[in-house]
């Protein structure tokens, strides 16, 4: 039964880790959304 105990905790410190990395990777997608760093993005604006 500890060996089952072990495995789900492993299994939870993983689930936070990948939810961690995919939150910052978001933040850091919105926070590129907000930057002028490629005028090619407002071609279609005349």
């Amino acid at each position: 039964m500890a060996f089952f105990t072990s495995a789900i905790n492993i299994l939870q410190t993983l689930v936070v880790a990948i939810g961690a990395g995919l939150a910052v990777w978001g933040v850091i997608n919105l926070l590129e959304g907000y930057g002028n760093d490629n005028p090619g993005a407002n071609a279609h604006v005349r």
